[in-house]
């Protein structure tokens, strides 16, 4: 990670119950793309790492055997197994509290790891090398994210584009003019080069995909409030004893740009890029120790 910062607990702290209402999503596209790209069938098995509240791994579920989110939120994690509690990926998917670092916990191999908009807050090096390890052979490792530098245009949208400058500024009034990063601070942001990372680690390609977006959404106050408090540089906790007053503060900003509320934008690009591994390591994918295969998992 970045020199002078440090990972630590609080750094989505409050967040989770707020992504899956406030964070834009992926291209629809997606997860079509990447069962053509990686020939999935319902066979293997996933790992995602830093899932959060199984945003990827619950669409990518049906795809596989079995699909194993790791994250260090507990709130993270509570919330993927709320979602997934009921629904159809329920029997294939398993929550496990547990840093990067720390991988491989006992997990086994695996077809597939995805890292969706997650390994720039990991030590890069470590987790891509034991990634790589986890993998079998041919198996891959697949980076998603929005599309860096897209403009979307707003114009011919039925309400006003969400003022993302003001909202940013607002923040920097509360929390100070460098971006907070859990209990530190990210003063030249989060680390980029992460193809040199995997690179290193053994891994080879990257295959380069991009899934458009661009369809239009309609946003309320109340989304574009949660789409605040779902980044880690305005995470809840970090305003404290504030907490109320900016939001207050957010929602006025907001009503000046758009008095009934309503907010319009383009849904964002997703990249894709898939990276292989070579065709040596373990033979065959297996579960973790004491687990006969996949559906026999306690911490769902």
């Amino acid at each position: 990670m970045t020199d002078g910062w440090e990972w630590d607990e609080t750094l989505f702290a409050g967040t989770a119950t707020h992504y899956e209402r406030g964070r834009l999503p992926y291209a629809p596209g997606l997860v079509p793309l990447l069962a053509d790209v990686l020939g999935l069938d319902g066979t293997g098995r996933l790992l995602d790492v830093g899932c959060g509240p199984g945003t990827l791994a619950l669409p990518l579920a049906p795809l596989f055997a079995e699909a194993v989110g790791v994250d260090p939120d507990p709130g993270m994690i509570a919330e993927a197994v709320r979602r997934a509690a009921g629904g159809a990926a329920a029997a294939r998917t398993r929550w496990v509290r547990v840093r990067a670092e720390e991988l491989p916990a006992g997990l086994g191999t695996f077809t597939v790891a995805v890292f969706a908009q997650s390994f720039h807050w990991m030590d890069r090096d470590l987790v891509a090398r034991t990634v790589h390890g986890m993998l079998r052979p041919g198996g891959a490792l697949v980076h998603v994210c929005d599309l860096k530098g897209e403009r979307r245009d707003t114009g011919g949208l039925p309400y006003p584009a969400v003022p993302y400058a003001a909202v940013e500024a607002l923040v920097r009034t509360y929390l100070g003019p460098v971006r907070r990063a859990g209990r530190g601070v990210l003063p030249g942001g989060t680390p980029d080069g992460e193809a040199a990372v995997l690179a290193r680690a053994g891994f080879l390609g990257p295959e380069r995909h991009v899934v458009p977006g661009g369809r239009a959404l309609e946003r309320d106050e109340d989304t574009v409030v949660a789409g605040v408090f779902s980044m880690s540089w305005s995470a809840p906790g970090l305003f404290g004893p504030h907490r109320a007053a900016f939001e207050a503060d957010l929602r006025r900003t907001l009503r000046t740009y758009s008095p009934t509320g309503r907010f319009s934008e383009r849904a964002p690009s997703t990249e894709v890029l898939v990276w292989r591994t070579g065709l040596s390591g373990p033979e065959h994918e297996e579960p973790p120790p004491g687990r006969s295969g996949p559906g026999d998992s306690l911490g769902r």
